[in-house]
């Protein structure tokens, strides 16, 4: 198992994890696949906004999952807050691979003098919800029935960790 900055080369990887987390869950509330015209925007966003995609492969070079954070909200006094996401591949789930991921991010957030990181999670995913309270996060809030898939209104629960940094953060 390898650790690693995500490049281009991994889309199509990327791509294919995200497209079964639609398919078959509510960790994304997206109804369609995405398209490879699409990861090419989200991955053109995250060059531009300097945003980090950490990877795991394993001895064969397949991309086991991924991490990464980008802006919680579009106006500047959020400067200092990012929000998570965290993904692995429906072959390699079990292995611990989700832990060592958020962690992996929330050190990178870190580094990089966020002060705190935002987790939406679906609040029927009680695996992510134990992740992220092992890891140090609070639920700060519930937002009931703000999505709609596989026939059910869906809860959305938000998790925060406060972070370390920065040492002088400014206004402006």
């Amino acid at each position: 198992m390898t650790w690693i900055e995500c490049g281009p080369q991994h889309l199509d990887a990327i791509r294919g994890i995200f497209n079964e987390a639609i398919v078959n869950s509510t960790a994304l509330y997206d109804y369609q696949p995405r398209s490879a015209e699409v990861m090419q925007a989200w991955w053109a966003a995250k060059q531009k906004g300097n945003h980090p995609v950490i990877g795991v492969v394993n001895d064969e070079g397949v991309l086991m999952g991924f991490a990464s954070y980008g802006p919680f909200r579009h106006f500047p006094a959020y400067k200092y807050t990012v929000e998570h996401s965290v993904y692995v591949d429906s072959r390699f789930r079990g292995l611990g691979l989700g832990r060592q991921l958020l962690e992996r991010i929330i050190q990178t957030a870190e580094t990089n003098d966020f002060h705190a990181m935002i987790g939406v999670i679906d609040a029927s995913n009680a695996t992510s919800i134990s992740l992220h309270e092992r890891l140090g996060f609070e639920r700060c809030g519930e937002m009931r029935q703000v999505g709609y898939k596989f026939g059910r209104w869906l809860d959305l629960v938000l998790y925060q960790k406060i972070l370390s940094g920065p040492a002088a953060p400014i206004d402006g």
